[in-house]
C-alpha cells in the first residue's frame, strides 16, 4: 500500500514538474517587445554617407543609422504578419543604384533568417535581378505549368434551348 502511495506521489510530482513551464531569464538591459520578442540593434551603413534608408516602406533616416528590430529570442526575425522584412537604401547621385536586402520572417512554415548586427550597402554596385536569399534554398517556379487538373466526378451540364 505504501509503495503505491509513494509511486502515485512520484508520478504526480513528475507531472506537475513537466506541466509547469520554465522560461529562461533575459540578460540585464534587454528591451522586451510585443509577442515575447526582444529588441536587436542593427547598424546600417552605406558607401555614400547620407543615403536614405527605408525599412518595410517606412523612412528610418540617413546613413549611418541604428535600426531597432524586434525578433525572436534565438536571433531570428519574428513573423508580424508578412513573409519578408525589406530594407532599402536610396542613392544620393545619379550614378548610384537602389540597394535592397530581403530577410525571411518564417511565416507559414517558411525558413527564417537571422538578424544581422550590421548591414552595409555599396551604392555603386548594380542591383541583382532577384532578391538575395540564403543559398541552399530553391525559390524557382512551380514544376507543373499545364492547365488545372480536376479529379472528381464528371460534370454534366444540360441546357434547354
Amino acid at each position: 500500500m505504501k509503495t503505491r502511495l509513494i509511486f502515485a506521489a512520484a508520478i504526480s510530482a513528475a507531472a506537475a514538474a513537466f506541466l509547469t513551464g520554465c522560461e529562461t531569464p533575459l540578460p540585464a538591459g534587454v528591451e522586451r517587445g510585443p509577442d515575447g520578442t526582444i529588441a536587436y540593434d542593427v547598424l546600417i551603413e552605406a558607401s555614400a554617407p547620407g543615403a536614405r534608408i527605408e525599412a518595410n516602406g517606412q523612412n528610418i533616416g540617413n546613413t549611418p543609422v541604428h535600426l531597432k528590430i524586434f525578433g525572436d529570442r534565438d536571433g531570428t526575425f519574428h513573423d508580424f504578419g508578412s513573409y519578408e522584412y525589406i530594407i532599402q537604401a536610396f542613392p544620393l547621385t545619379t550614378n548610384q543604384f537602389v540597394q535592397t536586402r530581403v530577410f525571411r520572417t518564417g511565416r507559414m512554415f517558411t525558413p527564417e533568417d537571422h538578424i544581422p548586427t550590421r548591414i552595409f550597402f555599396d551604392m555603386n554596385q548594380p542591383p541583382q535581378p532577384y532578391p538575395v536569399y540564403n543559398p541552399g534554398y530553391y525559390y524557382g517556379p512551380p514544376v507543373y505549368y499545364g492547365p488545372p487538373v480536376y479529379f472528381g466526378p464528371r460534370v454534366y451540364i444540360h441546357r434547354r434551348w
